[in-house]
């Protein structure tokens, strides 16, 4: 799903969000294959944007045509030649032209609060059962946040500012975990009576 903002339809096809200036991102902050890109991918952006492995390798393919990256072919040994991606100063250009845009609010679409709000169409005791599985998603991943966290917090304070902007990801994923954990016991408690 592409995003357009209010711009003059001349540049609106430029800079529409996509798995692409995702990809840029990343490889602003290091070059990388394929798979170094998928692995960082799903390690810190992934919790907040989600690709599969061959969108974003499709990605990778129209980037090269469209001159946004470039590579470098790395031997390897029982294994074809590796492709290390890097910005070229035309991607680099439009990841910028992209950052300057204003980015509209993100709309959910979740199927547990629709479930919920039919809720009474059904027996509790399914909700309970469905809210419970959630419960344990939104838990293990508030612990993955923490423990995130923790590696950042042991982070030498020199090193600490370089890597500010993400953490501040990191804890908007925190609070908003939290908050949903919050909003189950009430839901629980409602559920309960």
């Amino acid at each position: 799903m592409s995003i357009v903002y209010n711009r003059p339809k001349s540049q609106q096809a430029n800079f529409p969000m996509s798995l692409k200036h995702t990809l840029l991102t990343l490889l602003e902050t290091e070059p990388g294959s394929g798979y170094d890109l998928l692995k960082r991918f799903r390690s810190r952006l992934g919790y907040f944007w989600n690709a599969s492995h061959q969108q974003i390798y499709q990605q990778l393919k129209q980037m090269l045509r469209d001159e946004l990256i470039e590579f470098e072919l790395k031997p390897q040994t029982d294994k074809p030649d590796s492709k290390i991606y890097t910005v070229t100063s035309t991607g680099h250009k439009e990841l910028l032209g992209w950052l300057k845009q204003p980015v509209k609010p993100s709309k959910i679409n979740d199927a547990l609060l629709v479930k919920l709000y039919a809720g009474k169409l059904l027996d509790k005791a399914v909700l309970i059962a469905e809210m419970a599985k959630h419960r344990e998603v939104h838990a293990n991943m508030l612990n993955t946040f923490l423990e995130l966290e923790q590696e950042f917090l042991s982070t030498p304070k020199a090193n600490q500012e370089a890597i500010q902007l993400p953490y501040l990801t990191l804890r908007r994923g925190i609070l908003g975990e939290q908050a949903w954990l919050v909003w189950a016991d009430e839901v629980h408690a409602e559920l309960i009576k």
